[in-house]
């Protein structure tokens, strides 16, 4: 048993176990709970709270003169499964918030990794072809209000989305339906010449878009 279950209910998970095992009959009683209390080693308050633990289970009765009638094999076994069905779960929402805290802990190393690569990528440029560049989105821009699906970047520029930062937050890989807002900063990645091409892109305004397409 785990060892953040309270005394009395493992003493009461032990006597169902025990009524299982036939060491208490049906019908058969136990009488005085001091002698429990010596067998367990604890108090008598504590026997009298996992005798009343299985009496509300209905695994056993208790008379007026504090004799225990076992009453039910089969409620001895569904109090155990019970609590194994209690503890499995509780598990399992043990394992989730583990895994959420270093999936955590993972976004937090990705984030900050993915921070030093735009804070250095004046030096990057120099080492790869595919740098990172951060692009600032002017309020005016055509692309405020649209999807990252709807920019077609790859198509247009070449280049692809890596992150949004947005004031203090950074978004990392932002999903298809990331919207694009007034003074966003877009990191992208591509080839040389990336930034130009982006930069122009991305902040043409929608007045010019209105005159291009017209003409």
């Amino acid at each position: 048993m785990k060892g953040n279950v309270p005394i009395f209910r493992a003493i009461a998970l032990d006597l169902a176990q025990r009524i299982i095992n036939s060491e208490f009959e049906e019908g058969s009683k136990i009488s005085g709970r001091t002698l429990l209390a010596g067998h367990y080693n604890v108090s008598p308050e504590t026997i009298r709270k996992a005798i009343s633990l299985l009496k509300d289970e209905h695994v056993v009765d208790v008379s007026q003169g504090k004799e225990v009638t076992i009453l039910s094999v089969e409620q001895a076994y569904n109090f155990i499964e019970h609590y194994k069905s209690s503890e499995s779960v509780y598990s399992l929402r043990q394992e989730i918030e583990i895994l959420l805290r270093e999936k955590q802990e993972l976004d937090g190393k990705i984030e900050a990794v993915l921070t030093e690569i735009i804070n250095y990528s004046d030096r990057l440029r120099n080492l790869t072809p595919y740098n990172p560049v951060e692009i600032g989105i002017n309020a005016d821009a055509h692309i405020v209000g649209q999807t990252i699906a709807e920019l077609r970047l790859w198509q247009h520029t070449g280049a692809t989305v890596m992150a949004i930062r947005r004031g203090t937050d950074i978004i990392i890989s932002p999903g298809p339906n990331a919207v694009i807002e007034p003074y966003d900063k877009i990191v992208v990645v591509g080839e040389t010449g990336i930034y130009q091409r982006t930069s122009e892109y991305f902040n043409r305004t929608k007045e010019k878009i209105s005159v291009r397409v017209s003409e």
